[in-house]
């Protein structure tokens, strides 16, 4: 039997705690993608890639917050 919806969110919810991390969902600005382009966190190709603008946005917050 698979798990339901809510029971896999409350997995990843607990996994995340146990890993010291916690979920926030944002919201960017087309500017804010331009800006991660242009400091080199992002190829300008993959601006329309979740995956892509997801990384460039922990890398630079990794250089940013160290």
């Amino acid at each position: 039997m698979s798990e339901t919806p809510a029971a896999e969110r409350m997995r990843r919810h607990r996994q995340r705690r146990s890993e010291g991390l916690r979920y926030v969902g944002i919201e960017l600005r087309e500017t804010e993608i331009s800006r991660l382009v242009y400091a080199g966190y992002l190829k300008n190709d993959k601006r329309d890639n979740l995956s892509a603008i997801r990384s460039a946005l922990y890398e630079f917050l990794d250089t940013v917050l160290q």
